[in-house]
């Protein structure tokens, strides 16, 4: 839910700023949080630094800073309903990237999940069908990014053995890559519209926050389901807020993409399941 209000103030704010500028501002405050974050952590901000992968980090770092300015431009071109149901893709298209980056193994069942994912896509934007919108392609860039940026999460931190160098560099690294670009489109604002700017700051480090807890409480596996309500939830703000009609078809392409997901999630968890279950059983056998 604090994800879902952190886009609609952002496309508030995208209708009449420049998405670097307040990204960098959101940035800055993002990086304070990550520092006070790694400061009261085991082992300090040193800990934290810490990482055999400094390369991938920092890049995975500016990758996502790149995918926030592109969904924010699509949140202002396409709306926040259109954009999500497109954008709830990357978890299948971080399915193919784990292939090559992780050299994962996919199986059928999957692979065709995925077929289903890009069917939904196809739906959505209906090409051919006279209604097709161009901009929409940037919704399909930022799912490629963020899945992109996601499978090297997994990556540095099955290196690191800690997704905590991975937060610290994402804030860090983010930050220094959008203060780089921001100052260039420093505009004046309205008073009204620093108090949604800090809105946004507030909602995206408490959306983090909760996300932290929530690492720290289960797998990763078991959190990605959840992932697909911030679509319900920006769906409702979209139609409330800023008058977004609800278009059937979207909405079909948008379940189809869901629901494929969702069954992409569960051979997953599935998979993860049967190698603890042959680990305890190799365990036990050789205890015996």
């Amino acid at each position: 839910m604090l994800f879902a209000l952190q886009d609609g103030i952002s496309k508030h704010l995208a209708q009449s700023y420049p998405v670097p500028f307040f990204v960098m501002i959101r940035y800055w405050f993002f990086a304070a949080f990550v520092i006070v974050v790694a400061s009261r952590s085991e082992g300090g901000i040193r800990a934290a630094w810490r990482t055999k992968m400094p390369l991938v980090q920092i890049f995975r770092g500016v990758l996502l800073v790149f995918q926030i300015w592109v969904i924010v431009t699509s949140f202002d071109l396409i709306g926040l309903g259109p954009t999500h149901a497109i954008f709830a893709l990357h978890p299948l298209l971080a399915t193919l990237l784990a292939i090559p980056i992780l050299g994962e193994m996919v199986g059928w069942r999957r692979m065709v999940a995925v077929g289903v994912g890009f069917l939904g896509i196809l739906v959505i934007l209906r090409p051919g069908a006279g209604v097709f919108d161009p901009y929409a392609l940037i919704a399909v860039g930022s799912a490629f990014l963020f899945a992109f940026y996601s499978v090297l999460t997994r990556l540095v931190a099955r290196a690191d053995g800690s997704a905590r160098p991975a937060f610290f560099y994402t804030g860090i690294a983010g930050a220094v890559a959008a203060t780089l670009v921001g100052p260039f489109f420093w505009t004046e604002m309205l008073a009204t519209d620093w108090a949604w700017l800090g809105a946004l700051c507030v909602t995206g480090m408490s959306g983090h926050y909760c996300l932290i807890r929530a690492l720290d409480a289960t797998e990763a596996v078991r959190i990605q389901p959840f992932i697909y309500l911030q679509m319900v939830f920006t769906m409702a703000l979209g139609w409330v807020v800023f008058g977004e009609p609800f278009d059937p078809v979207t909405l079909l392409g948008g379940a189809m993409i869901i629901g494929a997901g969702l069954y992409a999630i569960w051979r997953e968890w599935a998979a993860i399941e049967r190698a603890k279950a042959a680990a305890r059983t190799a365990e036990k056998s050789l205890k015996g």
